[in-house]
């Protein structure tokens, strides 16, 4: 067991103690030019690395970090142009199911080849393939995760993938590994004053009392709860003299009619009608967001806004990490271990569940938190 920085890590052999040593010496390279690997869709994938760029940028302030994914590059040079300079699309690669298009590969190689890398990161996944596509890129230094058996470019710069640890933690393990300080794990989405002009437009949100309204976003809601229990849920926060605000994108139209109309008092419906900028300007003076949605729920963490988050898989792994901010509930499936007898082939028989979240569930956290003062 070894200090290191502000906690005690434990290696399994002396050979990880030299490697953690040699990685130090990664701050005093002159590296001018880096590139970050992460060809994943969805916003929720960029949010889970910021605080690893905002320790590398720490680490290398002069540095021209480009982005090689999927991402929208106006997003980025709105929202994060102070840890991002530069965005290239990812041009696809065999393997990876997000492929655009892999006939894009020989021109994109040039181009990535002729700006001379100096250290080009796998951020991507656990570089089964992705690392060969990274070492395609032709940096002087290549760095991120591997997993054993699997091709691995330098056994100095590459880390046995965390695949136990949520998505934010083990992008800020691989810092700590290459010798570069992390400081916290802080989700970041930064806002800008055209947020607020756009939500202002929007008449109806003009008449919301600041942290006396509650947003339930309904996308993906329809695995987890019905039309009528979402319709519960909102009278009863009516009840407690909070207005519902329904938002979501537009393919859940029809599910705010329905629950609208299922439901006996006035919501608030913004459902297709609001941006995500316009969205996170509504979450700051929220009192209150109930979502099943990873990046609604990022954007929750960021703003330090107090939420119910439902998902049905891989909770340790995207969940926001502050449990008392962010409550959550979960409808995965769960084993019933009682003896239940033997099938036909004499082997114990096990069912399994689904441990449904209903209204009562929900509202016993809505209580929670909003009396709550942190």
């Amino acid at each position: 067991m070894t200090w290191h920085g502000n906690s005690w890590i434990l290696f399994d052999d002396a050979a990880q103690v030299i490697i953690m040593v040699v990685n130090q010496l990664l701050l005093k390279q002159h590296i001018e030019r880096i590139a970050i690997v992460r060809a994943l869709p969805g916003l929720e994938n960029l949010m889970c690395i910021i605080p690893a760029l905002r320790a590398l940028r720490a680490a290398f302030p002069h540095a021209h970090i480009t982005l090689i994914g999927l991402f929208s590059p106006e997003i980025i040079k709105q929202r994060w142009r102070h840890l991002i300079d530069d965005f290239i699309e990812f041009p696809g690669y065999p393997g990876i199911p997000e492929s655009p298009s892999v006939h894009k590969i020989p021109e994109f190689l040039a181009k990535v080849q002729a700006l001379q890398f100096d250290l080009a990161l796998q951020m991507h996944d656990n570089g089964t393939i992705i690392n060969s596509f990274t070492s395609l890129l032709g940096a002087r230094i290549n760095a991120g995760f591997y997993m054993s058996g699997y091709y691995c470019p330098d056994p100095t710069h590459f880390i046995h993938y965390p695949d136990n640890q949520p998505e934010i933690w083990r992008h800020l393990k691989l810092m700590k590994f290459l010798g570069i300080p992390v400081k916290d794990d802080e989700l970041e989405f930064p806002l800008l004053q055209t947020d607020f002009i756009e939500l202002s437009k929007i008449e109806v949100t003009n008449y919301l009392p600041p942290d006396k309204y509650v947003c339930i976003d309904l996308d993906n809601f329809q695995r987890h709860l019905s039309a009528e229990n979402l319709a519960k849920i909102a009278e009863a926060i009516t009840e407690r003299s909070y207005q519902v605000v329904l938002t979501g994108s537009a393919e859940q139209t029809n599910l705010a009619a329905t629950v609208a109309s299922l439901s006996s008092i006035s919501s608030v419906n913004l459902v297709g009608k609001i941006s995500i900028g316009a969205l996170s300007a509504l979450l700051v003076n929220t009192s209150l967001l109930i979502c099943n949605n990873i990046f609604v729920s990022y954007l929750a963490a960021a703003l330090h806004t107090k939420s119910i988050v439902i998902l049905d898989g891989e909770v340790e792994r995207w969940a926001p990490q502050d449990r008392q901010l962010h409550r959550i509930l979960s409808s995965d499936y769960k084993i019933i271990t009682e003896w239940i007898g033997f099938n036909s082939e004499g082997n114990l028989r096990q069912m399994s569940a689904k441990l449904a979240v209903t209204p009562a569930m929900v509202m016993t956290q809505v209580d929670a938190l909003l009396s709550s003062k942190f």
